[in-house]
């Protein structure tokens, strides 16, 4: 890395960086991975479930310890009701969706993520929101998370991410 154009912050973190070029990523068995992405069909695709490296990392992942705070442990909700302005069954075939007259029960839930016991609800983290529909046909769930960046596009990525969380 060349310091001699860089910025005072770039002097400074000259002596915290260090150079990987010769190291490598590996799996459990200590086999290399020539790649960190996740397998998938297409250059856009969806991940394919045959990419062995993203199955040891989920695993690995989700036998970790368990976290003092469960992400999305804590929020707030309300009960109400839901009523559809019109009839979308020429969208839909849900009930609750196509009768402008059925009153649906709902609970909606906003919560953080992450931080530990007693953080402040008001620092920047992602936050995350369920909506749950309780319909005659059964239940009915919307969820959803926002985030700047969404990590979905490689699922790879994800135990990372939780992790920066």
């Amino acid at each position: 890395t060349t310091w001699q154009n860089g910025t005072a912050k770039d002097e400074e973190m000259k002596y915290f960086t260090r150079s990987d070029s010769k190291s490598f990523i590996t799996t459990n068995w200590g086999l290399k991975i020539n790649d960190s992405d996740s397998l998938k069909a297409g250059e856009r695709g969806p991940t394919l479930l045959e990419d062995l490296e993203l199955r040891e990392k989920i695993t690995h992942f989700d036998h970790e310890r368990i976290p003092e705070r469960v992400v999305h442990a804590r929020g707030s909700g309300a009960h109400g009701y839901f009523q559809s302005y019109g009839d979308w069954s020429n969208l839909t075939r849900a009930k609750f969706l196509s009768d402008p007259s059925i009153k649906t029960p709902v609970f909606v839930r906003f919560s953080t993520v992450a931080g530990p016991r007693g953080s402040s609800d008001t620092v920047r983290d992602v936050r995350g929101f369920a909506t749950k529909f309780y319909t005659e046909e059964g239940n009915f769930d919307l969820v959803g998370n926002n985030i700047p960046i969404f990590f979905i596009q490689d699922a790879i990525k994800f135990p990372d991410l939780i992790h920066a969380v």
